[in-house]
């Protein structure tokens, strides 16, 4: 079911963190999506994919209506869950309201995990355990080069945040993501450690090494995952398998055991 996972305590007056990847094992979906697919916009039975999320949530320690997942959409925008801050953030919702259009989602909240799905794009998971803020960034190509991840820092450091820091999960590595020449010089633009070459020699673009360098760049240490999904079979990846699952990055605040 998980492919890392990890718990830190609170601490004080800081707060705790479980943040995990999945797999695709331990799940109910059937070919092509066989395994632990979490996405419902991919054609999958929906009743597989709420029993899939069911089953996460549980490990978690929550219920599926506590997963916060965006609808997302490939570019650089950035939603706050209702709840976080709303002095700073008015008019953001209620709870159930349909997901947010967006690529990166904040939460100060300690009765909700946020959920980034992925099958070959970068997902990012963000903790300031000082203040209590959490983020899920969804980041292919698209958003890479249009700034979600400084958008979602942004909008972390509004909200208080001070002392930042990143998981960022397995994706597909450059040897397979070929792309145009145009398009990775484009990305060259944004990042220096984008362009790359494929495993055939063709011109590529490693977007988890741009988003660690983005992150890097402004000042937030990461841990980057090691795995490539388009080469490894225990994930979902769309440049490999085309109609495919989605597998997830999630991250859930714990309480402080002392009130600041």
């Amino acid at each position: 079911m998980f492919l890392w996972r990890e718990r830190i305590d609170p601490a004080g007056t800081e707060f705790g963190v479980e943040w995990a990847f999945t797999d695709r094992h331990e799940g109910s979906s059937q070919p092509p999506f066989d395994g632990l697919n979490l996405a419902n916009h991919v054609g999958d039975h929906a009743d597989a994919v709420e029993t899939n999320r069911h089953r996460v949530a549980h490990e978690l320690g929550l219920r599926a209506a506590d997963l916060r997942f965006m609808d997302q959409r490939h570019g650089c925008d950035v939603a706050v869950t209702p709840g976080t801050h709303d002095d700073l953030v008015p008019e953001v919702g209620s709870p159930d309201a349909p997901a947010p259009a967006v690529d990166g989602l904040v939460s100060g909240r300690t009765d909700e995990a946020l959920v980034v799905l992925v099958a070959d794009c970068t997902p990012v998971l963000l903790l300031d355990r000082r203040e209590g803020l959490v983020a899920a960034v969804h980041a292919g190509r698209p958003g890479m080069m249009s700034g979600v991840v400084p958008a979602t820092l942004a909008w972390m450091r509004t909200l208080g945040a001070r002392d930042i820091e990143a998981v960022v999960g397995p994706s597909v590595c450059p040897r397979c993501y070929e792309v145009p020449a145009r398009m990775r010089d484009e990305a060259a633009r944004v990042s220096q450690v984008a362009p790359s070459v494929s495993w055939t020699g063709t011109p590529a673009i490693d977007v988890a090494g741009a988003v660690v360098d983005q992150l890097a760049r402004d000042g937030v240490s990461a841990r980057w995952l090691p795995g490539c999904t388009r080469e490894d079979p225990n994930l979902y990846s769309y440049r490999r398998d085309g109609t495919t699952g989605r597998f997830a990055g999630i991250v859930r605040l714990l309480p402080p055991e002392e009130v600041a």
